[in-house]
C-alpha cells in the first residue's frame, strides 16, 4: 500500500503510518456506530517483547503510531471520515450537547489543489453520533488524495482529522473471512506519497520543570507550500542520547497544511534524562530529521 521501503528505518516508519491508520479506523468505526456495535477488542495495549506494530505503546514504553491514532479517534468531541460510505460524522461523548458547531470538510489532491469543500453548522446531542453529510464521488482525483476535517466553534478548533485515501480502495475477500481476519484481494495504493515534495517545517521548543516533572512546549509551523506529512516528535536525553520514556505527548505523528501552526506538549520525569539536557527531534515522511534546542 505504501510502496517499497528504502531502508530498515524507512520500513519501521511506514509501520507506524500503517498502524496509525488501522487503529484510528477501528476505534472510529466503533464510536460512529455507538450503541449499535456490539463491542471492540484491542489487541494489544503493549508488547512484552520489542516490536514495530500491533500495539499502542511498545516494550520500551514508547507510544507508537497506533497510540496516537487511537488517541485521535477517542477525542470526547470528534469529527471523522467513514471509510465504508464516505460520510463525515461527529461523535460527542460528553454529557452536554454541542450546539452551533461548524463541520468543515476539504478534499485535496496530492498537490493540495482543492477538489471539494463543504461547511455545515449543526447541533450534536449529548452522548451521540451524527452523520452530517456524505462526500460525493469526485472526478479528477490523483491516485492518492487527502481529506481534511475541522470541527469549529467560531474560530476555535474543537477537533481536527486528516486522512490519506486512494482512488483504488482495498478489496476484501469476504467469502474467506474467519472470526479474526478477512483476507484482502487487492490493496489500496498510497505509493504516490513518495512524490510529496520536501516540507519547510520549522519547530521551536521551550522546556520547563517543576517538582521533578518536565514539560516540553513545542510549536510547529509549516512555512512552505507543501504538506508536512506524518510529523514525528521525539524527546531525547541529550543531542546524541536515547529517547526518553515514558513520555506523554498531547499529540504526535501530525500532518500540517501550508501555513498551519500546531502547539503540542510532552510531559516527562526529569530523572529519565539521567543528567542530560532535553532535546527535541523532529522528523517526518517528507521532513528532514533535525533537533531543536531550547
Amino acid at each position: 500500500r505504501y510502496g517499497e521501503p528504502a531502508s530498515a528505518r524507512d520500513y519501521t516508519f511506514r509501520s507506524q503510518l500503517m498502524t496509525y491508520e488501522g487503529e484510528r479506523a477501528m476505534f472510529e468505526a466503533y464510536r460512529r456506530n455507538k450503541y449499535v456495535a456490539t463491542g471492540l477488542i484491542q489487541w494489544m495495549l503493549n508488547n512484552a517483547w520489542p516490536s514495530i506494530f500491533w500495539h499502542l505503546f511498545d516494550w520500551y514504553l514508547l507510544p507508537a503510531g497506533g497510540y496516537f491514532g487511537t488517541k485521535k479517534a477517542n477525542e470526547p468531541l470528534h469529527v471523522m471520515y467513514s471509510y465504508d460510505d464516505g460520510s463525515v460524522a461527529v461523535v460527542n461523548a460528553l454529557s452536554d450537547p454541542a450546539a452551533d458547531i461548524c463541520v468543515r470538510a476539504r478534499v485535496l489532491n496530492l498537490d493540495l489543489t482543492e477538489k471539494f469543500v463543504k461547511d455545515t453548522v449543526i447541533d450534536v446531542p449529548a452522548d451521540s453520533s451524527v452523520r452530517v453529510f456524505t462526500i460525493p464521488a469526485i472526478a479528477g482525483l490523483t491516485d492518492t488524495y487527502f481529506v481534511d476535517l475541522r470541527l469549529l466553534s467560531g474560530s476555535t478548533e474543537l477537533s481536527t482529522n486528516f486522512y490519506w485515501l486512494s482512488t483504488r480502495p482495498d478489496v476484501l475477500n469476504a467469502d474467506s473471512t474467519t472470526w479474526y481476519v478477512t483476507p484482502v484481494k487487492s490493496y489500496a495504493d498510497y505509493s504516490a506519497l513518495a512524490q510529496l515534495p520536501a516540507a519547510d517545517l520549522r519547530s521551536s521548543v521551550r522546556f520547563t520543570e517543576r517538582g521533578g516533572n518536565g514539560l516540553a512546549h513545542v510549536v510547529l509551523h509549516n512555512r512552505g507550500s507543501s504538506l508536512a506529512f506524518f510529523v514525528r516528535l521525539q524527546l531525547l536525553a541529550g543531542a546524541d542520547g536515547t529517547e526518553v520514556t515514558p513520555v506523554t505527548w498531547t499529540d504526535n505523528y501530525v500532518s500540517l497544511l501550508p501555513g498551519e501552526r500546531r502547539a503540542i506538549m510532552a510531559a516527562f520525569k526529569q530523572r529519565d534524562l539521567r543528567g542530560a539536557k532535553p532535546v527535541l527531534r523532529v522528523s517526518g515522511w517528507n521532513v528532514r530529521a533535525r533537533g531543536a534546542r531550547d
